[in-house]
């Protein structure tokens, strides 16, 4: 086995057509769509007795660990469409002082924040910009709150596709100028993220570029997807109790709850299915207040703020698809406020020596909450996910000095 395999060895591939998420009418293959006639995303739809007779367990066991391991199940067809820049399987890493500490289940977090551009946005980035290569895009725009722009600026800077990005004006420096510097052009915005794609819709004819929001094109979920594929693997083919994701356009969330189903029909998991929980902040709650309305769609969150920036998303095109997978799999949404993600961030921190980002402190604060309020068990295996590097985000500073000209008193040290 080379490192390269997965990006080297043509496979065999089984996409069959695309359907409107909504209506449920198909559209072909292998040619450039956004959203469906009716307004919402086309998921992509495969020939699952076709994957089921190619691939099994062990051919996976003998393939590098990274996200095109699951080429069959992926909608890039030929190996020279294929753009990467090492996407590494995430690890799972327990959390068992907290465990006790709380006195809950076993925790896990799945630590996305080891793949390139350093958070989840690259594995729907290089499914998108992949297909986008196969489809002859040259120049692809998007929203972004800072993470997603990353991505998208890396993965098409290195294929050749230019980039068009807009941005809040708030959103971190960091973000801002690594966006920049992988080759993009991008605009800050005195507005939200939903500002921003306005401007990306309204400039589809105008510039003639392909609009890469959230979900307003096919692929971005497929790559999204392989979270759930991963996470399965990495369970001995199994899947926790509960899943905590943050929820801002949902992309994840609505890609996993699609690879159990996938995985079922291929036979390498049974019907069992996590409880899929949407993590939100309390100044931006859009699905956590449709859930509790009863309701399908979540109107605009008006005001929408909080510390997890990428989780600021005030409207969802994928609304009805995030609350779907959320009822379907009896889980629930949440909204936790600033104060309770810092002090998740900082707890796990300082207990376990892992650095999350505010949005993954998110769902252990989320997890903590719903440990209290009883809508999770002491006996339940939870999965968080933290969706990027916490070293992209703005940390406390450090005010101790020592002079080293002075007499040191050590047992004070």
């Amino acid at each position: 086995m080379k490192d390269n395999d997965n990006l080297t060895i043509e496979r065999p591939t089984f996409v069959t057509h695309l359907e409107c998420a909504m209506e449920g009418d198909h559209y072909p293959a292998d040619q450039i769509h956004n959203l469906s006639k009716a307004g919402k995303p086309l998921l992509v739809r495969y020939d699952l007795a076709g994957v089921k007779k190619a691939l099994t367990k062990d051919a996976l066991k003998e393939r590098p660990a990274d996200l095109w391991r699951y080429r069959e199940m992926l909608p890039v067809r030929k190996v020279t469409d294929i753009v990467s820049l090492g996407e590494v399987t995430t690890p799972l890493i327990r959390l068992p002082k907290l465990a006790r500490k709380i006195g809950g289940g076993e925790i896990i977090v799945k630590d996305e924040g080891r793949l390139p551009t350093g958070s989840f946005k690259a594995r729907g980035l290089v499914m998108a910009v992949s297909m986008g290569k196969a489809l002859g895009i040259k120049h692809m725009a998007m929203p972004t709150n800072g993470n997603a722009g990353a991505a998208l600026a890396a993965y098409a800077t290195s294929c050749g596709i230019k980039t068009t990005i807009f941005c809040p004006a708030d959103t971190p420096e960091v973000n801002v100028s690594e966006i920049e510097l992988q080759g993009a052009t991008v605009y800050r915005v005195n507005g939200l993220i939903d500002d921003c794609g306005k401007i990306v819709g309204e400039g589809k004819a105008k510039a003639g570029w392909f609009d890469t929001s959230t979900l307003k094109e096919p692929y971005r979920i497929e790559g999204k997807k392989t979270m759930g594929l991963e996470l399965a693997e990495q369970l001995g083919w199994d899947v926790p109790d509960v899943i905590f994701y943050p929820t801002g356009g949902g992309t994840g969330l609505i890609g996993m709850w699609k690879a159990f189903a996938e995985l079922e029909a291929i036979g390498f998991i049974g019907s069992k299915r996590p409880r899929m929980v949407a993590v939100q902040a309390s100044g931006c709650a859009p699905m956590v207040r449709a859930f509790e309305n009863g309701t399908e769609h979540a109107p605009r969150w008006e005001d929408a703020h909080t510390i997890a920036s990428g989780i600021r998303v005030p409207q969802a095109v994928g609304d009805f698809l995030i609350l779907r997978a959320v009822r379907e799999s009896k889980g629930f949404a949440i909204a936790v406020s600033d104060e309770k993600i810092s002090a998740a961030l900082n707890e796990v921190s300082r207990e376990e020596g892992l650095l999350l980002c505010p949005e993954g402190a998110a769902t252990y604060a989320a997890y903590q909450q719903s440990l209290a309020d009883g809508r999770v068990t002491k006996s339940d295996r939870v999965m968080l996910f933290n969706c990027a590097t916490g070293l992209k985000y703005p940390l406390p500073p450090v005010t101790r000095t020592l002079d080293r000209h002075a007499p040191i008193d050590y047992a004070k040290l």
